[in-house]
């Protein structure tokens, strides 16, 4: 059974069954896209959520050290990955669905109208046709009246009795050549009814079934294209569930993970003083007119000084002003346990500080040695001051770190370290300060030379297809070098052990 044996008397039905079929396409089209748009701004809203309640600035991040606040931001950079899954899911479904499904439905549409112009086509050289065996038809009527009146004619004319001979044979061959007319309609009344009826036996057994098979096959095509869509509607968000539910198993471990008793417990290793609580005040009788010889220690003052400290609004902590110049902080009031830690932060410190002015001098000096090789590139002395400024920053720097040392070994916090390449460094900077022009580095430098170094290393927790443009692709798990931190916009500069450099989302890696 199909379209062209069974239909072929209804064309109005099956010109309106396809129309019907491809406006439900387009209907999903228009679905999916929508559904896209949902999902994208879902993203944004989950993103500018997560933004809104993130701890930025150095005391948010401090108290984030000091409670149960980290957390609760790790919750919201999983919820931060939980939006790019949301937008990935927009993308697939805006590429793989919309864009798939209406440029097939544009193909579809054209092809319907081929075939039903074939049939038109067909209908009209078939009215045509039966428009001139009607003529032919007529034709042939009118000339067999005019011969049956021509020989009734004849008859008359021969019956007459005042007819003549020569009236009689004009009236025979009257008669003669409208039947000889009449005989050429006849016949050709009988071969245009031939040629119709083989025209109409083409019409309804071949091409009109041929056609209409042709519009049940893209009918057909057109059915099975939108279950497919069906289906990858489905296995588009289907498929990204496993990276879902990694986000959501997060957060869960994230919950499971947190300790109570722990958390309370670090605010005591981060507070507390070491000392212990002072002794009761003596009783001062002054009754006995005797007054107590003034003792040279003043601990017994002690519990007065922690009242007026611990209550005393002019003793509050308060933060200093940025325009300020930061003075060196006193310590040596702070209780040996706070001492010591506070000596610790300030040398971790020092030695980030002093690392990164170090890597800078490096820098400066690998490009000065490049100057010097080729001047085209660059003048080497309009990099000294840079060199000289680090030079003095990297001797402050150590001068520092080495008075924190000391002071954190007499606390009984730590040993007395000592970096012989940061002193070697600072040696060979205080000679190129002094003595310009010298060329401090004799070792060759490769003419392709880059001073974009990483900043650090990570590793990606999703895969990522980098097919847009400035994009580079990732697996899960892969080892990367990140060469630029997310500037706000939510992407990241990172390189690949084969040397491709490009952006992925921020979300997508793990800072080592």
């Amino acid at each position: 059974m199909d379209w062209g044996s069974d239909l072929w008397d209804q064309h109005d039905v099956i010109e309106r069954h396809t129309q019907n079929g491809l406006d439900l396409l387009e209907r999903y089209v228009k679905f999916v896209k929508d559904r896209a748009e949902i999902e994208q701004n879902y993203a944004k809203q989950l993103r500018n959520l997560s933004k809104k309640y993130s701890r930025r600035g150095v005391k948010e991040e401090q108290d984030t050290k000091l409670t149960n606040q980290q957390p609760f931001q790790d919750v919201l950079n999983e919820l931060n990955n939980y939006a790019a899954q949301r937008e990935q899911l927009s993308e697939i479904m805006t590429l793989k669905i919309c864009v798939e499904l209406s440029r097939t439905l544009q193909e579809l549409r054209q092809e319907r109208k081929n075939h039903l112009c074939e049939v038109k086509k067909a209908q009209q050289n078939l009215d045509s046709s039966y428009k001139l065996l009607e003529t032919s038809k007529k034709r042939f009527e009118k000339e067999w009246r005019e011969a049956e009146k021509a020989n009734q004619q004849t008859e008359r004319v021969q019956q007459e009795v005042s007819s003549t001979k020569a009236d009689v044979e004009k009236a025979k061959q009257h008669a003669h050549f409208r039947v000889h007319l009449a005989d050429e309609c006849k016949n050709e009344y009988a071969s245009q009814l031939q040629k119709y009826n083989q025209e109409q036996n083409n019409f309804y057994h071949s091409e009109i079934p041929s056609a209409y098979k042709k519009l049940q096959e893209m009918e057909e095509r057109r059915i099975r294209l939108l279950a497919n869509g069906y289906v990858q509607f489905s296995e588009s968000e289907k498929n990204l569930l496993p990276n879902i539910n990694q986000c959501l198993d997060a957060i869960i471990s994230t919950g499971r993970n947190i300790n109570e008793k722990q958390e309370a417990l670090a605010l005591i290793e981060q507070y507390k003083s070491g000392a212990v609580p002072p002794a009761d005040v003596e009783f001062e009788d002054y009754s006995q007119g005797v007054r107590p010889a003034v003792s040279d220690n003043n601990t017994t003052h002690l519990p007065k000084v922690r009242i007026k400290q611990l209550f005393n609004k002019k003793h509050k902590v308060t933060s200093p002003d940025k325009n300020m110049p930061s003075l060196p902080e006193d310590l040596s009031r702070l209780p040996p346990d706070q001492k010591s830690r506070r000596l610790q932060e300030k040398i971790d410190d020092i030695q980030k500080e002093l690392q990164r002015e170090t890597e800078k001098s490096d820098a400066l000096m690998r490009m000065k040695g490049v100057y010097e090789q080729n001047s085209q590139l660059g003048d080497p002395s309009s990099l000294q001051p840079q060199i000289t400024q680090l030079a003095h920053n990297i001797a402050r720097l150590r001068g520092e770190l080495s008075k924190y040392q000391v002071q954190l070994t007499e606390a009984g916090g730590g040993t007395l370290q000592h970096n012989p390449a940061s002193s070697e460094n600072i040696s060979v900077l205080s000679e190129s300060s002094m003595s310009p022009t010298d060329n401090i580095y004799k070792c060759e430098f490769d003419e392709d030379f880059d001073v974009d170094v990483p900043i650090g290393q990570c590793t990606a927790l999703y895969d990522f297809d980098g097919s847009s443009e400035g994009a580079v692709s990732m697996r899960v798990g892969e080892q990367l070098s990140l060469m630029q931190e997310d500037q706000g916009d939510g992407w990241v500069r990172v390189q690949r052990s084969g040397g491709d450099v490009g952006y992925v989302p921020a979300s997508y890696i793990q800072i080592i």
